[in-house]
Formats: structure tokens, C-alpha cells, sequence
């Protein structure tokens, strides 16, 4: 898809320095037409803007809040994979978002936290955005994120 970085600057998404990975391995990897993106938290200028499950009630971090945070992880893993791309106008479409949710045991909306990634997504890439996606709950995320996206983006 072409004019993609203008597109991003036409919504005024900056996007982020490389999140530097916590463990082995690497941000993302290109593999013939495909980019992988690693999970990629929330981290804005390096660390968690909140961490705990998703949930309702003290303590919790609101659903709100985490549909912000997927917002966020999409656009590290995005930034993951221009560093492999070079230009993210080579992205040809999303393919997949798996979006995993530290959940409270009784928060089932998972769904609507990972609409984060995917809304911004659509936005950037339009009808290219449309994507195949998972959206899980977990115990706990590394750090003890409250969300974790990564990506898989079809290349030219």
C-alpha cells in the first residue's frame, strides 16, 4: 500500500522509537512477503503508562484505559516493523493482530480492549487494515503490561 507514511502524518500518528526488546529476541523479522512483529507492549519513552489486569473495580486497570494502551502496542509494533521494512509503504496489508489481555477473572472483554490496535490499524491502512485476529485473556504479561499486541503484515 503506498503513502502510507503520509497517511500516518495526515492523522497525526508520530511513530515511536523501536521499543528495545526486554529479552532474546528481536523486534520483528522479515521473512520473504511477511513481517513479524514480536508482542509488543505499551511502552511510551520506555516504560508502561500502567500495569495490573483489566478489569472493573479498585485496583484494575479500566477497559478504557487498556483500548488506549492496544492503540499504543500497535503503533510499537508498527514502528518493529519499519525498522525491518525501511518504509512502511511496502505494507501490502495486515494479515493478523494477536492481541493477548491481562484479564481479571471476571473480565470477558477482551474484544474491545484489542479494538485499539485494530481501529488504528484501519485507520492508517483502510480497507489494507482489515485483518484476520485473536484476542485473548491471560494471567499476566511480561513487566505486568495489561496488553500485548503483535502483528503479522503481508510486504511488497
Amino acid at each position: 500500500m503506498a503513502d502510507v507514511e503520509a497517511r500516518l502524518a495526515q492523522l497525526g500518528i508520530e511513530l515511536p522509537a523501536v521499543v528495545p526488546p526486554v529479552a532474546a529476541y528481536t523486534p520483528a523479522v522479515l521473512d520473504g512477503q511477511y513481517v513479524f512483529t514480536s508482542g509488543q507492549l505499551p511502552m511510551v519513552a520506555g516504560a508502561l503508562p500502567a500495569t495490573g489486569k483489566v478489569g472493573e473495580g479498585h485496583g484494575l486497570v479500566p477497559a478504557a484505559d487498556a483500548k488506549e494502551y492496544a492503540r499504543t502496542c500497535a503503533l510499537n509494533a508498527l514502528a518493529a516493523a519499519k525498522s525491518v521494512l525501511g518504509s512502511l509503504d511496502r505494507v501490502r496489508r495486515v494479515v493478523k493482530v494477536v492481541g493477548f489481555v491481562a484479564s481479571d477473572p471476571a473480565f470477558t472483554g477482551q474484544p474491545g480492549v484489542i479494538n485499539g490496535a485494530s481501529e488504528v490499524l484501519g485507520d492508517i491502512f483502510g480497507d489494507a487494515g482489515v485483518h484476520a485476529r485473536s484476542a485473548v485473556g491471560v494471567a499476566v504479561l511480561p513487566l505486568d503490561s495489561p496488553v500485548e499486541v503483535e502483528l503479522i503484515l503481508a510486504v511488497d
